[in-house]
């Protein structure tokens, strides 16, 4: 593979790390600057909702600039960001610096994308949007726990102090390595993307990516602080617990692949769902027990992760029926889906604890499960009766 990818790796790390690793530190950010846990919850929330409508949106306006100049002018904005939060002197310029960067994020994922398949030979494209995308795999593994317990260990402003050094290397590496001569992307109007939504199909497929992805995030956001104050463990157990919860997420990413290409995206989504409840249910069940939540996060996040290659290899499949010259636009809008399933469901946890509290998050989580599962029956049973592109 070119060195490019492995630069655009480079940056997908740096940006995985800081889109999650704020989970971690959710509670110390509540604290020093004096604002509610689901005050705090909503850093998780606005950013992934500003990258569901930002990135169609500048992804549109920029879709004419070079790609080059464009790919570095984005990890310049992404790394400022970062030193912005770092710096931030309170709440909401913590939160505008978080907004602005998830929606460079958001563009780059879409940019780097193109960029990656551009480098190499047709034959060779999934593998390298593959290695580009598993600089935020890394992210979950390694990124995300390490950040946590550098934040928690010295202060929360620590980690993105560090991801700015990641950036600034990460540009350095897309300076060196990203060629000059990148052939343009195909333009692709914001009007042309918002049409994709009236496709019944797609919109139900959209619809089922957002609630079935935003169930885990229910939870999630507020991990660190159901196992501090329920399961009452210590900061090193929160960064065990993330660093199980990435691993799994690794397992459920190719476990979900391999579960479509074995039984079909309909099928498998429902199995999937079907275990993501049990898991939900269980956390409930285990919440104070040390050695049973970590058993059950490290199940839940298989079934959470094998949600994403199910759902966009479903979402492609629809999209080469009904949409056949705009399917990486479809797929792109699915990943906006997914980023709405994070904002809506750390946006209801967020909400759970303003009523019952943090051992509420489970019962909510298992809500939007049941929800995604009902409307996963009901794809399927469209797809029985029109096309098969679901079901099998």
């Amino acid at each position: 593979m070119p060195l490019a990818i492995y630069a655009l790796a480079a940056s997908t790390f740096a940006i995985g790390t800081t889109e999650f690793v704020i989970v971690g530190l959710i509670p110390g950010i509540a604290d020093d600057l004096a604002v509610s846990l689901p005050a705090a919850g909503l850093l998780v929330s606005l950013y992934a909702l500003a990258i569901t409508v930002g990135t169609p949106v500048f992804s549109a306006l920029t879709g004419r600039i070079p790609r080059r100049p464009l790919i570095l002018a984005l990890m310049v904005i992404f790394t400022a960001c970062n030193l912005a939060a770092a710096l931030a002197p309170n709440y909401h310029s913590l939160l505008a610096a978080r907004i602005v960067m998830a929606v460079s994020h958001g563009v780059f994922f879409g940019v780097g994308a193109a960029v990656a398949t551009s480098l190499v030979p047709k034959e060779k494209s999934g593998s390298a949007v593959a290695l580009m995308m598993g600089g935020l795999t890394v992210a979950m593994v390694v990124g995300v726990p390490l950040g946590s317990w550098i934040g928690q260990s010295f202060d929360w402003r620590m980690p993105f102090f560090l991801v700015t050094a990641m950036g600034v290397m990460a540009l350095g590496s897309l300076f060196l390595f990203v060629p000059r001569d990148i052939p343009p992307s195909p333009f692709t109007s914001f009007v042309a993307q918002m049409r994709l939504l009236g496709n019944k199909r797609l919109a139900m497929m959209y619809l089922l990516t957002a609630i079935s992805f935003g169930g885990t995030f229910v939870i999630f956001t507020f991990l660190a602080a159901i196992l501090t104050d329920i399961t009452k463990v210590g900061d090193g157990t929160v960064n065990i617990a993330l660093m199980l919860f990435g691993a799994a997420t690794v397992v459920g990413n190719f476990a979900g692949g391999k579960l479509t290409d074995t039984i079909g995206t309909g099928k498998a989504m429902v199995a999937t769902l079907i275990g993501l409840i049990v898991s939900f249910a269980l956390i409930a069940i285990v919440m104070r027990s040390e050695i049973g939540i970590l058993a059950v996060i490290a199940i839940w996040g298989i079934f959470a992760f094998a949600i994403p290659p199910i759902m966009q290899d479903g979402v492609v499949k629809v999209a080469r029926l009904v949409a056949p010259d705009a399917v990486a636009t479809a797929s792109g809008m699915n990943i906006a889906a997914f980023n709405l399933g994070i904002s809506s469901g750390s946006f209801v946890g967020g909400q759970s604890l303003v009523g019952p509290g943090l051992t509420a998050t489970p019962y909510a989580a298992i809500a939007m499960a049941v929800a995604a599962l009902g409307i996963a029956s009901l794809a399927n049973r469209m797809q029985t009766q029109t096309a098969p592109s679901l079901a099998r």
